[in-house]
């Protein structure tokens, strides 16, 4: 384990690589950009290069984020996208070692999807770690002891809800609510409510400027979309209390979970909760309000990183000069 350089976290919104001993070599969009041809699909652009076109691109051009694990896998897009990151960091194929970040609870299968990519990505020796215990180790938070952490990551398609102590996971929930949903969730209320169509991108970008979970905020933006029944360009000015209606009912769902399953949980775990916090990471937990509405909603305190984006990729930095840790984790899994 003393060769491991890398450290991957392909996530559903951003793809970070960790090089041991430089920090934090590159976070780009998980995305492809592809066109069909009479022998497949033409790659267009990877990367940050791809997010570039996103709706400024020719019908029949797709752009998606290739997933290396679940029943839609998409093994060979998978590939394509890890070989162009990692030629942009130094790596060296069949050689070079790493520890992939992966969600909870994967099945052998999905696993051995993940290896799989990362084998025809020419990598050397693989190691699967749970995100959840990688984003406790980047806020500094000890998981190989009897203190019990939990943790809610909220990403760019998931929520992954964990308790941990001594290295383990003791309970876990996924849920498939992430920064997507919301975007998409947003285009939808905005066309059923003003009849006005925005793309994705868009629709992002009203979620981190102006998206809120206090009732009353006053933040806004203008924007220009396309009116639904004259298609014609429509500007318009939107408020953060009405982008809230599109937004409220995921974090909701998120609450309700993590209640689920603090309540079934013995009385001494629950106390170790309490006392240390439960632990937000994740792009979607930056929203406006959030801590306010989590005070509000949930009986139990909470902690938002200070560095929700990037937490987990530097735990998994941090895994990379700590074998001990490394070895205490891969014990439990």
């Amino acid at each position: 384990m003393k060769n491991i350089k890398f450290a991957i976290e392909m996530g559903g919104g951003y793809t970070c690589i960790y090089v041991k001993g430089e920090g934090l070599a590159l976070k780009e969009p998980s995305l492809i950009a592809a066109e069909p041809t009479e022998d497949g699909f033409k790659i267009m652009a990877l990367g940050s290069d791809a997010k570039k076109l996103v709706g400024k691109t020719k019908e029949n051009v797709e752009i998606f984020t290739p997933c290396a694990y679940g029943e839609n896998s998409n093994f060979e897009y998978s590939v394509i996208l890890l070989k162009h990151f990692l030629s942009k960091v130094g790596f060296r194929p069949f050689e070079d070692s790493a520890i992939f970040i992966t969600p909870c609870g994967l099945s052998a299968h999905e696993k051995e999807n993940i290896l799989n990519v990362c084998e025809g990505a020419n990598l050397g020796n693989v190691i699967l770690i749970p995100s959840v215990f990688c984003s406790c180790i980047g806020n500094g938070r000890n998981i190989d002891s009897s203190k019990v952490n939990m943790i809610v990551d909220i990403g760019g398609t998931s929520t992954e809800i964990a308790v941990i102590n001594m290295c383990s996971i003791i309970k876990g929930a996924t849920l498939g609510i992430g920064g997507k949903r919301i975007d998409a969730s947003i285009v939808n209320f905005l066309a059923y409510s003003q009849g006005l169509v925005i793309g994705l991108p868009t629709a992002e970008i009203l979620k981190n400027d102006v998206g809120s979970l206090y009732v009353n905020d006053t933040l806004n933006m203008e924007i220009t979309g396309v009116d639904a029944h004259t298609k014609t360009p429509k500007p318009v000015c939107l408020f953060s209390n009405e982008l809230r209606k599109a937004i409220e009912p995921f974090y909701s769902e998120i609450i309700r979970t993590i209640d689920t399953t603090i309540n079934s949980l013995p009385p001494e775990i629950v106390a170790d909760i309490i006392n240390n916090k439960i632990l937000i990471v994740g792009g979607c937990a930056k929203i406006q309000g959030l801590e306010a509405y989590m005070k509000k909603n949930l009986k139990y305190p909470v902690e938002i990183s200070e560095d929700v984006d990037n937490s987990t990729i530097l735990g998994a930095g941090k895994l990379l000069s700590d074998n001990q840790l490394l070895e205490s984790i891969l014990k439990n899994l």
